[in-house]
């Protein structure tokens, strides 16, 4: 009886710190406050900068520690524009042109 009497012990104390462990983990993942520019607001930002231009690509990338910017790609004849845009500042910090080859129209 004593025996049965330990195992639940330590069974219930594996079973706290496990829970424990995994509220901890929960506490850690909080999701990342919105940007704030906006995709609409980026895309009006980038077709400052390339007028005429449409959209090509748009992707949100969160940076961890550097600031978060929009990628945005826009295509004008046959060049193409990559723009990065701060998500907190609306400033451009990447603007490169290259010609757009019809073989990356896939």
């Amino acid at each position: 009886m004593r025996i049965t009497k330990k195992f639940i012990v330590a069974g219930a104390g594996v079973v706290a710190l496990v829970a424990s462990g995994g509220a901890a983990v929960a506490a850690t993942t909080v999701a990342a406050p919105a940007p704030k520019v906006t995709a609409e607001q980026a895309i009006e930002i980038a077709h400052k900068q390339v007028a005429g231009a449409w959209v090509s690509e748009l992707d949100f990338d969160s940076q961890g520690t550097r600031a978060d910017v929009w990628e945005i790609e826009l295509t004008k004849g046959s060049q193409r524009h990559e723009l990065k845009i701060d998500a907190a500042t609306g400033k451009v910090t990447k603007n490169e042109t290259e010609r757009a080859d019809k073989d990356d129209d896939d």
